[in-house]
């Protein structure tokens, strides 16, 4: 049974960093695309990022473009997001999905398993 579950969110500071980190079993990490998500309150969940199954081809939200970084680690079943120059606006529920498939993808929709998600907040 696949099982993805992120950890690393926290409270940080205006123009601080933080790295989630997300783990993946039950599936070969290998063969799943991975991607973050996120959900601030009152708002549908949007994307972040993507990464395909080598790590080599990637993909950002026009929002967290130069500030956010997506890699992975096939050897260990995991995916990271390293945040910095955090604003507040990137306030939210950050969710990691694993996607069956090849291609990247941005839309929610087309990833098969999902964490519970970890809680990132940016004070002012």
């Amino acid at each position: 049974q696949m099982q993805v579950v992120e950890s690393g969110g926290g409270l940080v500071q205006t123009g601080g960093s933080l790295r989630l980190s997300c783990a993946a079993s039950g599936r070969t990490f290998g063969s799943l695309v991975m991607g973050w998500f996120r959900q601030a309150p009152g708002k549908e969940r949007e994307f972040v990022a993507t990464i395909n199954l080598s790590g080599r081809s990637t993909s950002y939200a026009d929002s967290v473009k130069g500030r956010f970084t997506i890699s992975r680690d096939n050897a260990k079943n995991a995916v990271y997001l390293q945040m910095n120059s955090l604003r507040p606006q990137d306030t939210a529920v950050y969710y990691c999905g694993a996607r069956v498939g090849v291609t990247l993808a941005s839309a929610a929709t087309s990833y098969d398993y999902w964490g519970r998600g970890t809680q990132v907040t940016v004070s002012s």
